[in-house]
């Protein structure tokens, strides 16, 4: 069944002080917005640099809790513009002290709700790393806030957006691959058993009681910070909740966003062993290898992943399969798409990939399509809902694996159905004095 969008969004009325935010208006070219990076580290200035380099950015200010980063981040700015950024560790100071037009998120996903919902209560426009929400409920509460304040929210998917994935996907609305039974979603990597590392006191430059913020305050770990939080689920959500949003992602832009009526997912850490977690040590607890599966009035889809085994007898080790009448058709990263027709005696067809280097992404043609989603008033390409969804596909298979069940999906109502236990796992406790979005 299709989300039903209007349905959704008349049952959520945002509060009037969001629906009363400042509108950004129309601009020229030579407009310049004012730009604040929530998140300084390696992927926040990923997606400052092609801000600024689109020609339409002027950066105000930083934020992060750690000062290094910070500083960091400030010296680049000010090496590639001229600009002096003003400096914040605490994105409620920036907000009431400078006037931003755009806001770049890209702190850990349990800060994701937190930062978005204030900076669309300042007004600005979003562009924010996926997933939308570390829970179910804090990305249906940016969607709320998003909708009633007239604000454009830009998901980093920029898969959505890449040349090889736009011209794969319309091969396979064609038709090319036939009527498709089965989506296989699928990231494998290596690995072995993990050690656990010991804690020790946070470096001088790291406020970590405010890394952690409104999620459970852990003993800082060099593993947690910088770079590796994806892999703890106090502030993410493994790698379902991590890669699996792109590749979800995919397969909802091919079925037109409908919604699964049902998912169930079984997974664990057979390699990587049992998760430690005390005062002297710990480990990751995600898991190591995971299925997930979603079932669509008329396909199945499955996501798996493992980090252990490398590639094996498979030619890639991240993408998707779509099987059909007609044959498999891949959609890959740095391999591009390819289709194998099921007659052998036909060509395989292929399209190799048209990625940004270094990093193999299309954050410059996402960047530019969220400038004209301002400027034009339209949905961008990876809109707030459409990242939402594939959002909150990722966490339903979490949270069917923290179950240990199946649980049915009820997309327009956006509620498990029949399952208040399931229900009640759609949101979370904060850490005082913190206090959890409302959702209406």
């Amino acid at each position: 069944m299709s989300l039903d969008r209007r349905a959704f969004i008349a049952s959520t009325v945002a509060a009037s002080t969001l629906a009363a935010a400042p509108k950004i208006h129309a601009a020229s070219k030579d407009k310049k917005y004012r730009t604040a990076l929530i998140g300084s580290g390696w992927w926040g200035m990923n997606i400052l640099r092609e801000a600024m380099a689109a020609g339409q950015t002027k950066v105000v200010a930083l934020c992060d809790v750690d000062q290094d980063k910070l500083e960091l981040a400030a010296e680049e700015v000010n090496d590639l513009s001229g600009e002096e950024p003003k400096l914040y560790s605490d994105f409620r100071e920036l907000f009431e002290k400078e006037e931003v037009e755009i806001a770049i998120i890209a702190t850990p996903d349990h800060w994701h709700a937190l930062n978005t919902l204030a900076a669309i209560e300042a007004g600005a426009h979003i562009f924010i790393e996926k997933p939308t929400g570390h829970t179910i409920g804090e990305s249906q509460a940016i969607l709320k806030a998003s909708r009633a304040a007239d604000r454009i929210v830009q998901v980093g998917l920029h898969r959505r957006i890449g040349p090889h994935h736009v011209s794969g996907m319309k091969f396979l609305k064609d038709g090319g691959a036939g009527d498709i039974g089965l989506v296989r979603m699928f990231v494998h990597s290596r690995g072995g058993a993990e050690t656990p590392t010991k804690n020790s006191a946070p470096p001088e430059t790291l406020n970590w009681d405010m890394y952690c913020g409104p999620a459970p305050l852990r003993p800082y770990n060099r593993k947690i910070h910088p770079g590796g939080f994806r892999q703890y689920l106090d502030f993410a959500n493994g790698t379902l909740g991590d890669w699996g949003v792109h590749w979800l992602d995919q397969m909802l832009w091919w079925c037109d966003q409908q919604s699964p009526k049902s998912v169930h997912s079984t997974g664990g850490r057979p390699v990587r062993g049992e998760a430690v977690l005390n005062e002297d040590v710990q480990t990751t607890d995600a898991p190591d290898s995971q299925i997930a599966t979603y079932q669509f009035d008329d396909f199945t889809a499955i996501w798996e992943h493992r980090q252990f085994g490398g590639a094996g007898p498979e030619k890639s080790t991240v993408g998707c399969n779509f099987y059909g009448s007609k044959g498999t058709f891949h959609m890959g990263w740095r391999d591009g798409w390819t289709f194998y027709p099921d007659d052998a005696r036909k060509p395989v067809v292929h399209e190799d990939h048209q990625l940004q280097e270094p990093d193999g992404h299309n954050l410059k043609l996402l960047w530019a399509d969220f400038l004209q989603a301002i400027e034009s008033g339209r949905h961008p390409t990876a809109d707030i809902e459409i990242g939402h969804q594939a959002t909150t596909l990722s966490l339903l298979g979490m949270l069917s694996l923290k179950l240990g069940r199946s649980v049915r999906w009820d997309g327009d109502a956006q509620r498990i159905i029949g399952d208040d236990e399931a229900n009640g796992l759609l949101k979370r406790k904060y850490r005082a004095p913190w206090t959890y979005p409302e959702i209406g």
